[in-house]
């Protein structure tokens, strides 16, 4: 049996002791949603890079590695370390540890009316119409193994729900955190945020770890906004540099919806986010930001698809990259125009910049129209630092590791300004200033 098909087998044997004893009391309706994800997970097996999808990321070390799923709740971890690795302060917090939710590290008392934030198990239990009917629903297991996978393990995330027409004025972060064993290991967490008509709320994302241990997060997150709602979401992945992170993102917008959702890589030696956004309802408003920085021999793969369902939408998407030393960044960007999604306004575009020679970077962006009334745009840049631009700040008295540093962070910047929660745009920021410090030249800075 090959490689691939040995790691298919272990997963596949490993959910049957799961399904016996550690999800032995799910509900109905969940246990065979996870029993057909299993199944559907067996029958996709793992992507090679002969698939379109994967043809620049190969995932063979992902599949040989023998990853163990955590069984256990895992090390205690003090809150203050805890809140050190978030990018929120003065949040509402919920954490985990290796995908299990850790009440130790969360802060969710005295949520206003209307506001629920807390363990998704839990909320299986509490709020099961509401979890069964979009549990699965956005993110589809039919033609992502890795989704299949993660629905068939589900156990643990988070859980957020903003009744109709609540607006919180905190922001809320999910904290998930990585603490090493003394072996590989695997989570597969899932976030679930929906919310209601009219709706408003900025939540943010933080995936990171407490050692430089190799582990696997496979996460899928998904959000449901109903009509009228608004959600920032920042999504922010500074995982160990010897971690792997598979994780998709589905969203759902009504009429009139407004999400803006900022997705930031700078850690894993091998990431790979699939994003797929459905404007669902007439006059619904995207922004898709992203920032990939990365350096060594890391490897960030990002697919996203941009789906306008309705009429009258608009999506805006930007993506930058920022590469040095053997780093390799993938960006594959389809938008996609339904028949009868007339007016439809989107603009999509992803700029990488090279530091080094041996850096590389592969841009994919796609346009699908099935519409005659619509205004669509999509472009693309792969290349080093402007010259011209570094020789006017070298005229000016800057040397150049100085001038370098200036023109690398504004190019990040332009990605970091879109971002509109005051708070968060300052804190992703200075992750941002102290990723380009570390692994720029000395002076650069």
């Amino acid at each position: 049996m090959s490689r691939h098909g040995d790691a298919r087998e272990r997963y596949v044997t490993d959910f049957q002791s799961f399904a016996q004893n550690g999800a032995s009391h799910a509900p109905q309706w969940l246990r065979d949603l996870r029993a057909h994800a299993i199944a559907r997970f067996a029958e996709l097996g793992w992507p090679t890079t002969k698939q379109e999808d994967w043809r620049f990321t190969s995932v063979a070390s992902l599949a040989a590695t023998p990853f163990v799923r955590v069984t256990d709740d895992g090390p205690g971890i003090p809150a203050t370390q805890a809140a050190s690795l978030g990018i929120a302060r003065e949040s509402i917090r919920i954490g985990f540890v290796n995908g299990r939710f850790a009440p130790a590290l969360s802060s969710v008392s005295e949520l206003p009316h209307g506001v629920t934030v807390g363990s998704l198990a839990r909320a299986v239990e509490t709020d099961a119409e509401l979890t069964r009917g979009h549990l699965a629903r956005h993110a589809s297991i039919e033609t992502s193994a890795f989704t299949a996978l993660n629905t068939a393990f589900m156990s643990d995330g988070a859980f957020v729900h903003l009744a109709a027409n609540v607006a919180l004025d905190r922001p809320v972060e999910l904290l998930f955190l990585a603490a090493g064993t003394s072996q590989p290991t695997v989570c597969h967490p899932r976030t679930l945020v929906v919310l209601d008509r009219g709706a408003a709320a900025t939540v943010a994302e933080t995936y990171a770890s407490l050692d430089d241990g190799p582990y696997w997060t496979n996460g899928v997150t998904e959000i449901s906004l109903g009509d009228g709602a608004t959600l920032e979401h920042f999504r922010v992945q500074q995982e160990s540099e010897r971690a792997y992170q598979v994780a998709a993102t589905h969203t759902s917008q009504g009429r009139d919806s407004m999400l803006r959702l900022h997705a930031v890589s700078v850690g894993a030696v091998l990431a790979r986010h699939d994003l797929h956004t459905v404007l669902a309802g007439t006059g619904g408003e995207l922004v898709l930001n992203g920032l990939y920085l990365l350096h060594g021999q890391q490897h960030a793969d990002h697919h996203t698809v941009i789906e306008h369902a309705q009429p009258h939408a608009t999506s805006h998407e930007y993506f930058n990259g920022i590469l040095s030393e053997r780093a390799h960044g993938v960006f594959n960007g389809r938008i996609v125009v339904r028949p009868g999604a007339q007016r439809t306004d989107s603009k999509q575009t992803n700029n990488n910049l090279l530091l080094s020679a041996d850096a590389r970077a592969d841009s994919q962006p796609q346009l699908e129209i099935y519409a005659d009334d619509v205004k669509c745009t999509h472009g693309s840049t792969v290349g080093p630092l402007d010259q011209a631009a570094l020789y006017y700040l070298r005229s000016r008295g800057l040397s150049t590791p100085e001038a370098t540093g200036m023109l690398t962070y504004g190019f990040a910047d332009e990605i970091v300004q879109r971002m509109q929660h005051p708070a968060l745009r300052d804190a992703v920021a200075r992750l941002i200033r102290g990723r380009l410090v570390e692994h720029a030249p000395v002076g650069s800075l």
